[in-house]
């Protein structure tokens, strides 16, 4: 079945940050050299190096892969987040990780039965675009890429103070950073569970505090989404759902496109 399918790409799905900050990177590509470390299915290997100091980076599952789960082929982490998947089906948001098969025919035939159908043009189960934003991924999400982590790895060698390279080793002369975070798996990653990095996001998001009902039961703030700068004051007061004499002053948010509007009796602001 393996043999039947032939992945066609020109260039990988991956995040900024695995793509580095070299506007000039070069790649390589590598035709069905290597099997998906997901369904085991041959594909086409990308191979390139993000910047000055990095380690050289390569593609770690197809496509068919990275699409349902809307990850990056290299890093496995969401591409409109950069949340694990762990966090993204947790938040809560979308539950796809008991959907995908993990035994290594029913795999097969799953992402096969995938690939035909988007050929033929059908509509299949995948994550992309799918997720819908809630509090806790709005507070955790990766808005600007994160390139430490493309560094190289810290020289065994150096560690143990045997490393006769200087200046021309490719490796790091730091220490070992240790623990939980440095156990990471990729099938781990990609169904979601294990995640150490998901569990520390997790626990970060449980900690942070929540906000509290006014003292002033009398007073509440209405958010209303969608209105540009073009909308005055005035108009904003004529919400649908709003008494224009159970309001008080409307106050615009200074960005986004979003206005707060201070009622004066809690009922309405409910």
């Amino acid at each position: 079945m393996a043999n039947r399918w032939q992945e066609q790409t020109d260039f990988p799905i991956i995040c900024e940050s695995c793509l580095g900050d070299n506007p000039y990177v070069r790649m390589t590509k590598a035709n069905h050299s290597n099997e998906c470390k997901i369904c085991s299915r041959p594909f086409s290997v990308f191979r390139w190096r993000p910047g000055r100091g990095a380690r050289f980076k390569k593609t770690e599952i197809c496509q068919t892969c990275s699409t349902l789960k809307n990850a990056c082929q290299v890093c496995i982490l969401d591409l409109q987040y950069g949340l694990p998947v762990q966090v993204i089906e947790t938040a809560p948001s979308i539950n796809s990780s008991g959907s995908i098969p993990k035994s290594d025919v029913n795999r097969e035939f799953f992402a096969e039965e995938h690939d035909r159908r988007a050929r033929a043009g059908l509509d299949y189960e995948s994550s992309y675009g799918k997720v819908c934003p809630n509090d806790t991924i709005l507070k955790l999400q990766r808005t600007t890429p994160f390139y430490k982590r493309n560094l190289s790895p810290a020289c065994s060698f150096n560690m143990r103070g045997k490393c006769n390279r200087g200046d021309a080793c490719p490796y790091r002369h730091e220490m070992h950073v240790s623990g939980e975070l440095s156990r990471q798996n990729i099938k781990d990653r990609f169904y979601g569970v294990n995640d150490p990095v998901a569990m520390k996001l997790l626990n970060k998001a449980g900690e942070m505090p929540s906000s509290e009902p006014p003292a002033d039961q009398r007073t509440g703030t209405l958010y209303v989404g969608g209105l540009d700068g073009r909308m005055k004051e005035q108009e904003s007061s004529y919400y649908p759902c709003m008494d224009p004499q159970r309001m008080g002053a409307v106050k615009p948010f200074q960005e986004g496109s979003s206005r707060g509007l201070n009622v004066n009796k809690s009922g309405s602001g409910k």
